[in-house]
């Protein structure tokens, strides 16, 4: 990570972020309730839409592989942005379920591991302390898709854009925009260019290696469960607005993104007051507050609770996300960083979602209202909070991090 960094490349980046953050809740978060009505009756068609963000986070690594050793990582970018806004771009135009669903898979093999992709550029051209304030642009994106979404609404005189197949066709704009600006980013070149390829790299697993240090394995697996409480919100937190009888998903959802703005930038203070162990740990306990709130609003129709909730995100996604991110890029070592990237981009995103849709899909199933097909919310919250609780208590106790908050050399 370099020690200084011009304005002009501060502006790239946090361009990168906005628009790159922007593309997706655009369309995944009014999703739901768009496949749900298209969907036949009792079809699988959103649970297996709920776990496509897992499916394309298992390309992670191997375009942080590509990143590594063959590619530069700004044109690794470009590729992955214009191949998923041509997918979002049919997706628009698909009218039956199973069409839909291969559309969005294919989409989010090229976008999430774009995830860990901006957060290799932004480091290797940023300061630690500049990351975060570079980083909270893409809060800035998630939350103009909340006025995307508002605006279309009013613009084509629609009762409710979140609904249809609009969604598609903005996040596509948003990601031709992000293919055209990585053109112009900072060149990122691959630190292991020239090295042989081997087969753990063609798959990017070469980054695997880091499992058998003591402080990555057990941050890896915590990691991972941590996104079973983590991700049920992300995917099924709109159902439950929707059947509470709010409007307007996305924006309601991305009030959260409001107070993410300042705990981003709280990262670099907090980091260096308490380091990135008890950074986790704030992360998690935040978690814990957020179920607590969701329980008491589903629990007693109370909305303070539920936009409690959502409030809090901000503090949870920058402790708990980007501390981890940061963390892997000052533990790995350099010709590692983009793969390491992209194996927490897989344990958080890929398998993290996986076991969250197992274990929640589960826990909904049971709580589902026979004469309405509504569901009850109050157990699935209490299930989530007990399994928050547990793991503040576990990161708390058993992971001893190899530095503390501070890059290595």
């Amino acid at each position: 990570m370099s020690n200084s960094m011009p304005m002009g490349t501060r502006v790239k980046l946090s361009a990168m972020m906005f628009l790159q953050f922007m593309i997706l809740p655009v369309w995944f978060i009014p999703m739901f309730p768009y496949i749900t009505k298209m969907a036949p009756e009792g079809s699988v068609l959103p649970l297996l839409c709920g776990m496509i963000m897992g499916f394309g986070a298992l390309a992670s690594p191997i375009f942080g592989m590509f990143a590594d050793r063959l590619m530069n990582s700004e044109k690794v970018l470009a590729l992955c942005n214009f191949v998923a806004a041509a997918l979002l771009a049919y997706a628009y135009t698909v009218k039956t379920p199973a069409a839909l669903f291969v559309t969005l898979l294919l989409v989010m093999v090229f976008y999430m591991p774009t995830w860990s992709l901006t957060a290799t550029i932004a480091m290797a051209n940023s300061t630690t302390e500049a990351f975060p304030q570079i980083r909270v642009f893409g809060t800035l994106g998630w939350v103009a898709a909340a006025i995307f979404s508002i605006v279309g609404t009013k613009l084509f005189g629609i009762a409710q854009f979140d609904s249809t197949p609009y969604i598609f066709a903005g996040g596509a704009i948003a990601a031709v925009m992000g293919g055209v600006l990585a053109f112009f980013l900072p060149p990122t070149q691959p630190p292991a260019k020239g090295q042989k390829v081997s087969l753990a790299d063609a798959l990017g697993l070469r980054a695997l290696v880091l499992l058998k240090r003591p402080d990555f394995l057990v941050f890896s697996v915590l990691i991972l469960l941590a996104m079973v409480p983590f991700q049920w919100y992300n995917v099924y937190n709109s159902t439950y607005l929707k059947e509470r009888g709010y409007e307007y998903l996305t924006g309601v959802m991305n009030l959260g993104q409001v107070l993410e703005l300042v705990f981003m930038l709280l990262i670099p203070v907090i980091l260096k007051k308490v380091g990135y162990k008890w950074a986790m740990v704030l992360g998690l306990l935040a978690l814990v507050f957020r179920y607590g709130m969701l329980y008491l609003g589903a629990s007693s129709g109370i909305q303070v609770g539920d936009y409690a909730g959502i409030l809090i995100h901000g503090l949870i996604f920058g402790m708990l996300i980007v501390g981890s991110q940061m963390y892997v890029d000052a533990a790995a070592p350099a010709e590692l960083r983009g793969q390491a990237q992209g194996f927490i981009g897989l344990i958080m995103f890929s398998l993290g979602t996986f076991l969250s849709n197992f274990v929640f899909d589960a826990v909904l199933k049971k709580s589902v209202v026979a004469e309405t097909g509504a569901h009850v919310w109050t157990t699935p919250y209490l299930i989530a909070l007990a399994i928050s609780l547990a793991l503040a208590v576990l990161m708390a106790v058993a992971f001893k991090p190899a530095v503390q908050g501070k890059k290595h050399g």
